[in-house]
This record gives C-alpha cells, structure tokens and sequence, in this order.
C-alpha cells in the first residue's frame, strides 16, 4: 500500500525518513521540514499466533522495511541524497540474536526464524507473578508491577524453557533497537525502551541532559533486582546482552548508516539516524505539541502547558501517555518513566491490550459479518463506515434522543486480553451483558457500538485515576488507525469530557520517527524543539453539551465499573469451590 502528497517542485529538499514497525506491517514516510507528509508505503510482515505465543521474525522485518522504503522513495520522488536523518520506531517486542547477529529461536517450534516474542505475548504470566512477588524497588517505577508485555517476565520464561536458545543469544534487544543496531551497527539502546520495558532507571542520568548528545554508560540497572529473579547472567559483562550504554531518543548513532544498510534501503552511507522509540511514544513525539496556537497562548508556561495533555495512540492496542515535571507514582498504571518520551519530564504510560484487535474481534466473530463485508465491499466503503451508517439509520427508525442511547440494553467490559491499566489484572476477562436471540447485522452494529464505549470508558477510568494521582489532564490528543473512526472519536470526547485533537498530519508515529532523524541531523537543538517545529493542529472534535448525553454516559460507566467488581466476586466463588 502506497500514498503519496501532492506533487512538489522537482528541487533539491531536506527531507526527513521516519519508519514504523507494527504489528502487522512495516512502513516508511518521508517529511520535510515543515511536518508534512511527502509520501508513504508499507509492507505486510509475518506473524505467528499459537494461544499465548505470538512470533515474528527479525529477518522478515527488515526486508519489509527494506521494501516500504524503496516504494515511498519511489512515491515521494525521493532521491537518497534528500535524506538528511532517519529515525525507527517499533512495537515493544523482544528480539533474540547471536554474536553473529542471526536469529535465535524463541519458539517451542524450534523455528530459527521466529526469534521475535511479540509485544502482545502472554506467555510469561506466571513469570510476571513471581517477579512481582519479588517486591523489588524498581517495581514502584512500572505501576506497581511488571505486565507479561514486559520484557524481564519474557527474559525469564525462555530461561526455564529453552535452555538451548538462552545459551546462545548475545544480544536481546528491544524490536525498535535492533532496527536502529541493524541500521548502524551501535547497539546503544534507547531511554525509551530499557525505562519502559526492562526496568531501567532512566533517573540514574538526572544530572546529565540532551544537550549532552553522547553515548551514556548503563548506570540505571538494578543488579540486586536481576539477580532476585533469577536473571543475574544478564548482569555479566556490564550488561552485554541488556545494553551497556543508552542515549536519549533521537540522538545520533554511530557514523550514520552502514554501507551495506544503506544499500538494501537505497539510501546513502553515513546518513544519521536516531536512537529509537517505541511506536507508541513516536506517536506521541509526532502529536504532544499538534494543539491550536490559542490553546498554547490560553496555557501560559510553556513547560507546564504540555502537562495537561493525553495522547491515544490507538491501533491494536491504545496507550495512553502523559508527562509531568515531577514524577508521579500511580498503582496500576506503568511509570514514571523519565526521558521516555519528551526529554526531562516523567512519562506515565496507560494503556488497553486490545482496542482495534478488540473491534475486530467482535465484528469478526458475529455471525453477520460475512454479509456486513460483503456489502461494505459493494458500496466500496470500510466495514466501520457501514456500521456507522447502520447506526445512524437504527437512531432514525427507533426515534432514539441521541445515537450513544441505542445501546440502554447491551453493556460490555473490554478486557478480552486483559487489563492493561488502570487494574494491572492481565486475568481480567471480556464480559458482554444484554444479549439476545437476535443475529443481525444491526444487533451486531449495536454490540459494535457498545464496544466502542466500553473502550472509551476504560480510557474515561484511566483519566480519572491519573488525575486523582496528581496529573492535570484536560486535553486529548489521539493518532493511529482508530482517530480515523468518526464514531470513536464522538464516543470519547462525549465520555471523557474534554476536547479531542487531531494532528495535521495522520501520519503520527511516522512523523515521530522522523523527528528523531531530524534530531540526530543536527537541524534541532533537542526533540522538544524538533516536535514544536514539525507537529501541527487539525480538526478538533468537542464532547456535546446536552446534559441528556452527559448523564447517560455517567450511568453507562458506573455499570462498566460495576462489571468488573463483579467479576472479582465471581472469580472469588468458584475459588473457594475448587479449594
């Protein structure tokens, strides 16, 4: 898949190269220095899904970078010389490689390609229980609790299960440091991923800023903690295998692009690239700083202005992020995390396992959704289009006072995959209550709908509590592949309660990608600077100011809450039956 802006003047341009790992794709966008998309494309990449286990292969996604990149060049009318920085971004999936820098299992299979245990893996529950157990300090700088999404958790589980393979790696790296160590050959890791996935202290370098555009040594790892869960091995050699130095996102590596990097890309050698982020916290790189000017005029303090906002960077799976000056400890919710994000302020990072899965899920499963697809397909439009048009149609002929009132009789608690934040119960379970006989297509747009609500009540659950722990938060920001669904949005703004922006650009965790190369060119003095040049506003979406929307919600939402409660009393019985 390919897009491409307008066509520009054939002359020279200083362009920036952003590239984004997910789940299922790998894609490429160039920008140049005003922010604005000069063309993209992607390309699929494999996965490997057997109950907990999900897998992919680091091999597999380089060639798809390889691929998107050739095809935006192609698009943009991008020579290689028109480069001037590159920056990765990446799902928070853990690569296993060998002093030779080739694949190592990570699989029961045995399969040498599949050497990637993907973010969303669930495997390493039980490890996660007993490092939590453990009561470490670093425990209180991720909520409380390490999530089985968490690297150490995955670390420990292919320690007990596959001896052979544990032996043999000498790197694990975090998916987006790999692409960057692939890309240059430094293996400095980055303050985003080692903070927010491995327990690093990111604070250790308080003292040190982003002006100070170098290598830094590992100082922030905890050996007492490594050792406590039965990791010490990862503490040998200054923590070879974990990373002995780190940098701040966006600082340049090495001597830029290796020659034989660049040649698979169709770039140029010696190009600078960026040390990488998660592809969540590129989004937010990409859209923290996209608000209107009279909201910043409105604010005052610039350096506390960007406290009071949220960014959902909503896909797969929706995190949800926002910064402070000092750091805030919140149980349940992952962080505080400094420098992970925007350099200098504490990250507090929420979040939902599954959103876009979620929808996808439900719609995919419902014995009307062949014919739903099937129409959509006919009528050329997305199956959510076609939904949003069935609910529209159903708020008509029943006469319903607004559209959010079709779902009084259907209430759903989205933990299908867990819950994420604000609860940290990775054993929490999806619960659908109102169900009938009926198998419509418009009974299933109406399960839809309420599933859409019951994700923005979640998010409504994690504003809340991180306001009732100190943040500020009035503003949200949302990017990715849901801020594309009208209804999503609507939903939100009506739950929350506060306005919800939109970037220019939709493109958001790209252009936070290619922030970083802008960074590691030298064009910014830091990212901060960076991100106030390239992000720019779009449309605004407002919460509705009839009181009537307002009260529905609030009693939707005390039932959501409600429906967890109870699972926790269930869960509870049939425990004391089965003791």
């Amino acid at each position: 898949m390919a897009t491409a802006a307008p066509a520009a003047a054939t002359t020279r341009r200083s362009v920036f190269l952003g590239v984004d790992v997910g789940t299922g794709s790998a894609r490429a966008g160039f920008f140049d220095e005003q922010g604005k998309l000069l063309g993209s494309a992607s390309s699929p990449i494999q996965i490997w899904k057997e109950g907990d286990c999900v897998e992919q292969s680091s091999t597999d996604i380089w060639h798809a970078i390889c691929a998107a990149v050739k095809a935006a060049c192609s698009i943009a009318n991008i020579s290689g010389e028109d480069v001037n920085g590159i920056g990765f971004a990446a799902t928070c999936s853990l690569v296993a490689v060998d002093a030779d820098g080739s694949p190592v299992t990570v699989s029961w299979s045995g399969d040498s390609r599949r050497n990637i245990i993907v973010w969303m893996d669930h495997r390493a529950i039980k490890q996660a229980e007993k490092i939590n157990s453990s009561n470490s300090p670093v425990l209180q700088y991720c909520g409380g609790a390490v999530s089985p999404e968490m690297q150490p958790p995955k670390l420990l589980w292919v320690k007990e299960n596959l001896r052979e393979s544990w032996s043999l790696v000498f790197r694990w790296m975090d998916l987006s440091d790999w692409l960057s160590y692939r890309a240059t050959g430094d293996d400095t890791r980055s303050l985003c991923t080692t903070v927010c996935k491995w327990t690093y202290l990111g604070h250790a370098h308080m003292q040190q800023s982003e002006k100070d555009s170098r290598d830094m040594e590992a100082c922030g790892w905890d050996d007492d903690f490594w050792e406590e869960i039965g990791l010490a091995d990862l503490v040998d050699g200054h923590h070879a295998k974990i990373g002995r130095s780190v940098a701040f996102p966006g600082h340049p590596l090495g001597t830029g692009l290796t020659p034989v990097a660049a040649k698979e890309l169709g770039l140029i050698a010696g190009t600078p690239v960026g040390t990488s982020l998660i592809d969540a916290h590129a989004g937010g790189v990409g859209i923290i700083e996209s608000v209107p000017e009279s909201d910043t005029e409105d604010k005052g303090n610039d350096k506390e202005a960007i406290c009071h906002r949220m960014v959902l960077v909503c896909g797969t799976s929706t995190c949800h992020m926002a910064v402070a000056e000092s750091k805030l400890f919140i149980p349940g919710v992952w962080g505080p995390f400094w420098s992970a994000m925007v350099p200098e302020y504490w990250l507090t990072e929420g979040g939902q396992s599954a959103t876009g899965a979620l929808l996808d899920h439900v719609i995919e499963n419902h014995v009307a959704s062949p014919l739903l697809a099937n129409r959509a397909a006919s009528q050329s439009v997305s199956v959510f289009e076609l939904l949003n048009k069935i609910l529209e149609s159903l708020k008509h002929d029943l006469k319903t006072p607004f559209l959010a009132a079709l779902t009084e009789n259907i209430h759903v608690l989205p933990d299908y995959h867990g819950n994420r934040s604000p609860l940290a119960d990775p054993q929490a379970k999806g619960v659908i209550c109102g169900l009938t006989l009926d198998s419509s297509e418009k009974q299933l747009a109406l399960l839809y709908l309420a599933t859409v609500q019951s994700l923005a009540y979640g998010t409504r659950h994690i504003v809340e509590h991180c306001n009732a722990h100190g943040h500020t938060i009035d503003t949200v920001l949302a990017c990715g592949g849901l801020a594309k669904n009208p209804l999503f949005l609507q939903e939100h703004a009506d739950i929350i309660g506060c306005p919800i922006i939109l970037p220019r650009e939709s493109e958001s965790v790209l252009l936070g990608a290619a922030i970083l190369g802008a960074v590691a060119a030298k064009k910014y003095s830091g990212l901060r600077e960076a991100m106030k040049a390239l992000n720019a506003a779009g449309l605004v979406i407002h919460p509705s100011n009839d009181p009537r929307i307002k009260k529905y919600h609030d009693a939707k939402y005390r039932i959501f809450r409600e429906l967890y409660e109870q699972q926790l009393a269930q869960r509870s019985i049939i425990a004391d039956a089965l003791a």
